[in-house]
């Protein structure tokens, strides 16, 4: 690991054991273009474990964060289910297709949702503040948070250090999807930095909203945010996604736009009021702001959505300039790899690529950037960290270990019904807990197997 006085560390979601294609986001076009495909929970595992591993290996600081527990028996019961937990699974036959699915999806695997994270430069009193999303717009998502908040308990545990907020109310003029509407800039992790809010509508008094899809992000729980971590005006700006972009799929801005310490790089459709956008930035930012705007006449919206081109990972290196980590798909898609080319040989802040399959995470829409919680982190922060998180030589083989004993290597929708398949999870998350040294954190582990 690097070490430095601060840095940006990532917490990478594990994806869970019933990851499967349920295609229920609703605006998100992979996730409903491969709804009912066979999955491979094993094999999108190792492939984001590969990705962290990889990243540890170039000097990193990379985390690892739980997968949560599913299906969702503890929400069925709520629902008015009775019996045992095997009998409540077997009368879900009779429900709508998608009933189970929906209760069974893995998509804490992608924790950039999970949360929006303040570091203590920027905060009044010194911490590091985490508001946990409540992901109201989509039902699949929004029964994450509950258990979100004791996953980032279980990690940032130290009151002085850390503060973990709970999820914003769960009401439409509130909706907040976490840190893929956020991004920090700084000149330097450990100093105080420009934290950029990106919103879909605005509830009250909100004038321009897309037509097809939803906009999930509104300006109210971006403010709320602000007030929660104790950020003041001059270090903070507030923008509007262009609608015509989220009507296109750009379900969140990290689909669209990417940043890290001085640079930002974007599709020159991302936002409305893209230059003055810019400006505010560039002078909240002591006039020090590399903006990679890219034109729709070099990569399409369309191109930009199919590639995730700007689903990706932007990463300092010790020389000032920095990597760019995107998905294979950006290779397969010829005006976007032929305009990566270009971007990496022009001299720019971006002088380095690296490719990396995940395909089993982007059929179901999410790509790099999607999988991991960005944290800017003190050393002295970073000691108060539970240690059974941070990717190694140690966590890597015992994880890679775990996922082939415990995952499948096909999953379909129909099997979520299969007995055996909860068993499963509930084993493999049981020692799971053991190896990152979580303690008990899972319903099944709070309040028993069948209540």
């Amino acid at each position: 690991m690097m070490n430095v006085a601060a840095f940006e560390a990532n917490f990478d979601g594990l994806v869970g054991p019933t990851h499967h294609y349920g295609g229920h986001s609703f605006g998100n076009i992979a996730s409903t273009g491969n709804a009912k495909q066979a999955a491979n929970p094993r094999q999108a595992a190792l492939q984001g474990l590969a990705k962290m591993k990889a990243l540890a290996d170039l000097g990193y600081h990379q985390g690892v964060l739980p997968p949560q527990e599913r299906p969702a028996l503890w929400l069925l019961r709520d629902l008015g289910y009775t019996g045992t937990d095997q009998e409540i699974i077997a009368s879900l036959r009779d429900t709508p297709q998608g009933y189970l699915s929906a209760m069974s999806s893995a998509s804490s695997m992608w924790t950039a949702n999970a949360a929006t994270v303040s570091p203590s430069a920027d905060t009044q009193d010194g911490r590091v503040h985490f508001t946990v999303a409540n992901l109201q717009n989509k039902f699949h998502r929004a029964i994450e948070h509950r258990q979100t908040f004791r996953s980032l308990n279980a990690v940032f545990s130290n009151p002085a250090h850390f503060a973990v907020h709970e999820a914003l109310p769960m009401y439409a003029a509130f909706g907040d999807e976490g840190a893929a509407n956020h991004t920090r800039f700084c000149h330097d992790y450990g100093q105080a930095g420009v934290e950029f809010f990106v919103y879909g509508r605005q509830h009250w008094g909100g004038q321009v909203e897309p037509t097809q899809f939803p906009a999930r992000q509104t300006r109210e729980a971006c403010e709320a945010i602000i007030r929660r971590h104790g950020l003041v005006a001059s270090h903070t700006v507030l923008a509007q996604q262009n609608p015509a972009v989220i009507d296109a799929g750009v379900f969140h801005n990290d689909v669209i736009a990417v940043g890290n310490q001085d640079v930002l790089f974007c599709h020159q459709a991302a936002f409305l009021n893209s230059a003055q956008v810019y400006a505010e930035l560039t002078d909240k930012m002591g006039g020090r702001l590399q903006v990679i705007e890219v034109s729709s006449n070099e990569v399409s919206v369309a191109d930009a959505v199919k590639s995730y081109l700007f689903n990706s990972q932007l990463l300092a290196k010790a020389s000032g300039r920095q990597r760019l980590l995107v998905p294979e798909e950006c290779k397969n898609t010829p005006a976007v790899w032929a305009y990566l080319q270009r971007l990496r040989d022009s001299g720019g802040p971006i002088d380095e690529l690296l490719v990396y399959d995940l395909k089993q995470s982007m059929q179901n829409g999410g790509g790099p950037a999607c999988l991991r919680l960005r944290v800017a982190l003190t050393a002295a922060e970073a000691k108060e960290v539970n240690s059974g998180v941070w990717m190694n030589d140690r966590l890597y083989p015992q994880l890679c270990s775990w996922v082939e004993r415990h995952y499948r290597d096909r999953l379909l929708e129909s099997d979520l019904f299969d007995p055996n398949l909860l068993v499963e999870v509930r084993t493999a998350l049981d020692e799971l807990t053991q190896i990152m040294r979580l303690g008990s954190i899972y319903p099944f582990q709070l309040h028993g197997r069948d209540e």
